[in-house]
């Protein structure tokens, strides 16, 4: 049982306390996490720092009170719109990250089924592919969901999800690029099949948001996905992952201000006043969004140009390096910065495959973590400018592991990506 101490206790202990609970945590700061905190090097330490002190008590839930962060909110919101292609009737709003960022989107969605529809029994078609918060949504705000399956490539089905939209579709979802594998869905596809039965379309950009722009802008061919494709509605694209804002801070941008709208709830029948708020949470951290603000005015294009060229560089490199060992191969035909590793099967060898799960727990002795996937077992990389220099020194290690654990089998066969007591 936990109890708050009766006498407080001095700065230094209380922050020396909380420096020794870090130690078990993961490494990022070495370069050795591929995922969960993405570093954009030490300029953008120093700017976010700053910004997160100047803003650390702020509260967003009143930007009448505090105008600076309307001010910040919309610029943000502009600037990504513009990244997006969108045009000057794009509208949005800052969200706490990509789960918050969904379920604006699809509780978007549900409302204007039943005001524009009389939609009363929505439904949200998405791949298996599709992130987990868009089915938190989907039991948070009461829609039915259809599940396609993805193609031997790991790309969303959409002749099967074709066949599952109805009158009752309010939603119809495409990643670009989707997580588990990092391969992008053919958003052209899914749009029309979303304006087919005027239904609207999300696209999840969440991981790709603030790289593909930039992926284009260095030559490299990117299917259209963004406000260019007509019929696409909504887009969500989280600012803290490799826009490298410190968490948590996303945007949900709308194609107009009407749809943005059904967002929004607005209550006047109340003794405090009248209330909107156009987010799951009333009160908001001023912090996030100036250090979103802070971090792209300080990199601009050609900073995030330079991050993404660095991110790539480090998983071609990857890519190359899981191919040339024995054993393992990349799932899919991951062109980005999301990597899935899985076994390489063993046809007509009596030899075993590779455990996914005892080599990511052999990487993890040696310091490097990953993400567990099923199915197939598997373990899954975000690559960024966070693990530029220690690529090679990982795949030395990588084959190690490999070499290692063949043989052997993982009693734990979770995949828990949770906060779970």
């Amino acid at each position: 049982m936990y109890s708050l101490g009766q006498q407080g206790r001095a700065v230094g202990e209380v922050i020396g306390e909380l420096t020794e609970k870090r130690a078990n945590d993961v490494r990022w700061a070495d370069g050795r996490t591929f995922g969960m905190v993405y570093d954009g090097g030490p300029s953008v330490h120093a700017v976010a720092e700053q910004a997160a002190r100047l803003y650390l008590h702020e509260n967003a839930l009143n930007t009448q009170a505090f105008p600076s962060l309307a001010e910040i909110q919309r610029e943000v919101v502009g600037w990504t719109a513009s990244l997006l292609c969108g045009d000057d009737n794009v509208a949005g709003f800052l969200t706490s990250g990509g789960t918050e960022s969904i379920l604006c989107a699809v509780l978007a969605a549900r409302e204007r089924a039943a005001v524009e529809r009389s939609v009363t029994e929505p439904e949200i078609v998405l791949a298996e592919s599709a992130h987990a918060a868009f089915h938190k949504a989907a039991h948070n705000f009461g829609l039915v969901v259809r599940k396609a399956p993805v193609r031997a490539d790991f790309t969303a089905d959409v002749d099967a999800m074709a066949q599952m939209v109805n009158a009752n579709t309010a939603i119809v979802v495409g990643s670009a690029p989707q997580y588990p594998h990092g391969v992008q869905d053919d958003i052209q596809a899914i749009a029309a099949i979303a304006a087919s039965v005027d239904a609207n379309c999300h696209v999840d950009a969440c991981m790709g948001g603030f790289v593909l722009p930039f992926v284009e802008r260095l030559g490299r061919d990117v299917a259209p996905w963004d406000f260019r494709v007509a019929g696409v509605t909504t887009i969500s694209a989280d600012i803290h992952k490799l826009g490298y804002a410190p968490k948590g801070v996303s945007a949900i941008l709308h194609r107009t201000k009407q749809s943005r709208q059904y967002q929004t709830f607005v209550f006047g029948d109340w003794l405090g006043g009248f209330y909107a708020s156009p987010n799951m949470q009333g009160t908001r951290s001023g912090l996030p969004m100036a250090c979103a603000w802070a971090v792209m005015q300080h990199l601009g294009v050609d900073g995030y140009v330079e991050l993404t060229r660095q991110t790539l560089i480090n998983a071609d490199r990857m890519r190359v390096g899981i191919a040339e060992i024995d054993g393992i191969r990349v799932l899919g035909d991951s062109r980005f910065h999301l990597i899935a590793m899985g076994a390489e099967p063993r046809n007509g060898s009596d030899e075993q495959p590779v455990d996914m799960f005892a080599l990511g727990d052999a990487l993890l002795e040696r310091g490097w973590y990953h993400d567990r996937q099923t199915p197939p077992d598997n373990l899954h990389s975000t690559v960024s400018n966070t693990n530029t220099g220690v690529i090679d020194d990982y795949l030395i290690d990588l084959a190690a592991c490999v070499a290692s654990v063949r043989g052997e089998h993982a009693d734990d066969r979770t995949t828990t990506y949770a906060t779970l007591e």
